[in-house]
């Protein structure tokens, strides 16, 4: 299971609005919790994909590497990824299923149709390597941040 806070999955939905028609991505920083990857922050990346923005995305090495290393100095983990889908479902493609090489990490996909992010899933990419690695379905457990109390 995903276990993202609303906060954040709201940030990573206005990501794919803002740099629509083209598609964001970034990655979920958190840490692994038995078979739940728990977010604690989303990371904005930028798309460098230039010949097809529109339906592909690619992250820089150089910019996961340094992702990567600032949360391991807080910690954390990359337990996914995330990108929009401008104007498609919300279920991963043959080109996302190929791209996609961290094993028990979370792939969430947004679609954003018309400018505005719809529908949100997430997939656990399984297996044990590329021979046999597969996308399953996985469910998003959404944290509601705790209300703050009034000074007395």
């Amino acid at each position: 299971m995903l276990k993202i806070s609303q906060s954040d999955l709201d940030a990573l939905r206005k990501h794919g609005e803002d740099t629509y028609p083209h598609e964001c991505c970034g990655v979920l920083m958190g840490r692994f919790d038995g078979d739940d990857r728990v977010v604690e922050s989303a990371v904005r990346c930028g798309n460098t994909r230039d010949d097809s923005p529109q339906d592909r995305y690619h992250i820089a090495p150089g910019e996961l590497v340094r992702i990567q290393r600032e949360g391991r100095a807080q910690g954390l983990d990359i337990v996914g990824f995330y990108h929009s889908h401008p104007d498609h479902p919300a279920q991963w493609s043959q080109t996302d299923f190929a791209e996609a090489h961290w094993i028990g990490c979370s792939y969430v996909i947004t679609s954003v149709e018309g400018g505005k992010a719809t529908v949100t899933n997430a997939f656990l990419l399984a297996g044990d390597g590329e021979e046999n690695k597969r996308f399953e379905d996985e469910k998003i457990s959404v944290n509601q941040a705790a209300p703050v109390s009034p000074a007395s």
